[in-house]
């Protein structure tokens, strides 16, 4: 599902400066605040559901339903940086405290003390910076998530990567004509 919707306006004006990582949270907190326009994003028991939002400074934002036990697997939104913040319900983040290489490989073996865990009730999020790899969850077995995400650039593309106990392996890249 796809549609584009108007947000809280936004304290970075056009012509200003690209929206920084802190820009980008106090928006998706903003907008996840607004009831309204969380209760009207139609919920899928299937799978994710998501409108395109207007976003601050020309960055590119989306509100997502997440189903129960639904997820993204791991990921990374390559030179963009980002914020999501959980409107209703809960979901996990699993990230790597590492910076991976951003080319010319296809495996790789992650040491022992990169991996971690963030549970995001509603209200809480965070903002992450250029290459950032994770995976987001619903762990919920009966109830849906909100969530709300902006980054900046607009997605270039999305890395796409499965992983086996410390081996992480780049699956596929996603470029914008492949979701919107």
């Amino acid at each position: 599902m796809s549609a584009s919707l108007s947000t809280p306006s936004s304290s970075v004006s056009p012509s200003a400066s690209a929206p920084t990582q802190a820009d980008l949270l106090d928006f998706v907190r903003r907008t996840a605040a607004d009831t309204e326009l969380i209760s009207s994003l139609p919920l899928d028991p299937e799978g994710r559901t998501w409108v395109r939002l207007d976003g601050p400074g020309g960055s590119e934002a989306w509100l997502i339903g997440w189903p129960p036990g639904s997820g993204t697997g791991w990921h990374d939104h390559a030179e963009s940086v980002g914020a999501f913040l959980t409107a209703a319900g809960e979901l996990r983040e699993n990230s790597l405290a590492t910076r991976l290489p951003t080319d010319g490989w296809k495996t790789l073996e992650l040491s022992e003390d990169v991996d971690r865990e963030r549970r995001l009730p509603a209200g809480k999020g965070r903002s992450f910076g250029r290459d950032h790899v994770h995976e987001v969850l619903n762990e919920s077995t009966e109830r849906h998530a909100v969530s709300v995400h902006a980054y900046y650039p607009p997605l270039p593309r999305i890395r796409r990567y499965s992983r086996s106990g410390p081996v992480l392996r780049l699956e596929q890249v996603e470029r914008p004509e492949d979701w919107q």
